[in-house]
């Protein structure tokens, strides 16, 4: 993907639930996508993309990726920001 793609806020999430952390996506100069969030699943770790709730109760993502090299770019950079964090809050000092 030919597009720079940087986390400009991550919120790291401690508890019970599956919910690890959410962010927001920056896409090159022009976007901000609000809203992904990190959540452990049975095989791991995993980035949901934006969604919304419809009328008839089901959630409906917001933001697709079009590609599958598109969604690999957007699950690396994620879960490698999400990783970053966590050692970040794990040094001593």
């Amino acid at each position: 993907m030919g597009t720079d793609l940087a986390v400009k806020r991550l919120v790291k999430f401690d508890g019970d639930g599956s919910l690890r952390a959410y962010c927001d996506l920056a896409i090159g100069d022009g976007f901000l996508v609000k809203g992904l969030r990190v959540v452990e699943g049975k095989r791991g770790l995993f980035v949901s993309m934006p969604r919304q709730q419809g009328k008839d109760h089901k959630w409906y993502d917001s933001v697709e990726a079009l590609t599958t090299e598109a969604k690999a770019a957007v699950d690396r950079v994620v879960l490698d920001a999400y990783q970053q964090e966590l050692s970040a809050s794990r040094a001593p000092g």
